[in-house]
């Protein structure tokens, strides 16, 4: 019997955009797999329902109906990209799909979604250097007032072994370029200073450069990808406390990001001139960017001293470079006036 795959957030920059990728697959593995996509609303439903997927309006909230959802339709394998910060919508998903496992007998997989600016000391990451290898779920439980990202980390690792179901962690950096999902196609950060540029005719940096782990969209998804064909082939893999894997193609140097935004946004008099001013302080940053002020020093300074050896091992291959990624900036501009619905 074929697989089924349930993949939440599917209406989502990244769970789109891994649908879109896992239909179009090449992989014999993928292509005999039944997709399910959960969304939250009528009208992404009924958008995602052109793909020819089977779709479901939940909330993830509703543990009864997760529930339900999981074990009506004998889901297998879920891969959640709706939330890297509510530990309840994971733990619930996890339970569910332990129960399901039970009653199959067979494996079952939980492929979350986290974020490198975790490990960063702006982020409140006390341990420096961190390998995706290095016993990350021990250093997460020792830390004292942990984020709710952290929070969520654990318990996706310690939920899934007690339901006995394989977990993997997918931790995600800044990501970049135009989305291929059904619904949304832009990321939070570039489109963010973007927009807020062109509100203000300014283009802002912070007072420290931040040089975070970056990959491109399509990178992404082709790791998911990856994780996806190696689990439904059965083939072993790093799980549970052992499977981070850091998806980091390079770096984004911020201070040049800005500046290479400021000369293109110029050049199409969207802004006032090509220079790039310092934030006068985070409040004001917050407050332009639409961010939470509490996050918005590690999200706008971070860069975190993360190694990335899990996904190259099984293979992973990154196309993007940190060139590529630095001369594409007019093409983010595009895609904001392209696709921006504010």
């Amino acid at each position: 019997m074929a697989p089924n795959i349930l993949i939440t957030g599917a209406a989502g920059y990244i769970g789109g955009s891994v649908l879109a990728d896992l239909l179009s697959s090449s992989s014999n593995a993928i292509r005999e797999a039944n997709l399910i996509a959960v969304v939250r609303t009528k009208e992404q439903s009924q958008s995602v329902s052109e793909l020819g997927v089977n779709v479901i309006q939940l909330d993830l909230s509703d543990d009864p109906g997760v529930r339900e959802a999981v074990l009506e339709h004998k889901i297998d394998i879920i891969i959640h990209t709706a939330s890297s910060m509510v530990p309840q919508l994971a733990s619930s998903l996890i339970q569910a799909l332990g129960e399901r496992r039970r009653v199959s007998g067979t494996d079952a997989y939980f492929i979350h979604t986290s974020v490198t600016s975790l490990f960063s000391k702006e982020a409140g990451w006390p341990y420096g250097e961190i390998r995706d290898n290095d016993p990350i779920l021990g250093k997460q439980k020792a830390i004292e007032q942990p984020s709710p990202v952290t929070l969520t980390d654990i318990i996706v690792a310690e939920e899934a072994k007690k339901q006995d179901v394989k977990s993997v962690n997918v931790v995600v950096p800044y990501v970049y370029g135009r989305g291929t999902g059904q619904w949304r196609k832009l990321s939070v950060n570039i489109p963010g200073f973007v927009r807020t540029s062109i509100t203000h005719k300014t283009v802002y940096k912070f007072d420290v450069e931040g040089k975070p782990p970056a990959a491109h969209i399509s990178d992404l998804v082709a790791l998911y990808n990856l994780l996806l064909e190696k689990c439904l082939l059965k083939e072993p893999i790093p799980t549970g406390e052992h499977g981070y894997y850091f998806a980091m193609a390079h770096r984004a140097p911020w201070w040049e990001v800005m500046n290479r935004l400021a000369k293109a946004l110029y050049a199409r008099g969207l802004v006032s001139g090509p220079e790039v001013y310092t934030w006068p302080s985070d409040a004001m940053a917050a407050e332009y960017l639409q961010l939470p002020e509490l996050y918005i020093r590690a999200m706008g300074t971070s860069t975190g001293d993360l190694v990335p050896v899990n996904a190259y091992k099984l293979g992973w291959k990154p196309k993007w470079t940190l060139e590529m990624f630095l001369d594409s900036m007019d093409d983010e501009i595009q895609a904001v006036l392209d696709l921006d619905k504010g």
